[in-house]
């Protein structure tokens, strides 16, 4: 199957809450905290249900002050539209040739950053995309569950094959509402490159971060922080 998609090597909210003004009227007082008590679950709720707009993900990205010392972020590359042929993976087929490499998702809604670490070829790069939380879960369950479904394919991208290999490993626990996590080896003239890929989908909001496994388990927890600030 030849479909035409933008490749890339790995393309694979603190909303302050204003105080009331204190009150010596203890009656008042003691009805607010009831009624926060009650409405604090659905107001939680309507937060992580409301899909962001492009230019609100922009600003929860992670930035150089987050990650310290010796990062630099990349500039985005214009996109590539190559022809990608997926071999060995019939799953993958079904989705197209961008999933099949960890590529930049199809939602409305996203941004995107990279960054590389001090001056070495050790990547990080980070994806938030914004949707209605059952198009989230969906379309990155079966994106991963199709990789963790063929441990080993090809991919010819613009002419260039590439031997792929993923392995699924255990998703990071206790953060967001779903998590996903996998071990992928991109393999092309003799050289191999090892990419972890960690998804974290929280109410209306994906994260995905991806790159050096040191790095995505070193700035995994600051990145959904300040995703979901």
């Amino acid at each position: 199957m030849r479909v035409r998609v933008a490749t890339t090597a790995l393309g694979i909210t603190a909303a302050l809450l204003a105080l009331p003004a204190c009150s010596t009227d203890t009656t008042g007082a003691k009805h607010h905290a009831t009624s926060s008590a009650r409405t604090g679950k659905p107001a939680e709720a309507l937060r992580k249900a409301a899909v962001l707009s492009s230019a609100a993900l922009e600003t929860r990205l992670l930035d150089q002050s987050y990650l310290g010392t010796g990062y630099l972020r990349k500039p985005e590359r214009p996109a590539r539209h190559d022809d990608v042929t997926v071999i060995g993976c019939p799953a993958l087929n079904e989705l197209g040739g961008d999933a099949a490499t960890g590529g930049t998702l199809t939602f409305p809604h996203k941004a995107k950053a990279t960054f590389t670490y001090g001056g070495s070829s050790s990547e990080l790069s980070e994806e938030l995309y914004s949707d209605s939380a059952n198009k989230l879960s969906e379309g990155i369950g079966r994106i991963f569950d199709a990789m963790s479904g063929c441990p080993t394919y090809q991919v010819v991208a613009g002419g260039t094959p590439i031997d792929m290999a993923s392995q699924k490993l255990p998703a990071p626990r206790g953060l967001g509402d779903e998590q996903w996590s996998q071990l992928l080896t991109f393999s092309t003239g003799g050289r191999s490159t090892v990419v972890k890929q960690t998804a974290i989908r929280d109410g209306s909001l994906l994260l995905i971060v991806s790159g050096s496994p040191a790095l995505v388990d070193r700035h995994l927890d600051k990145a959904l922080a300040k995703a979901t600030r």
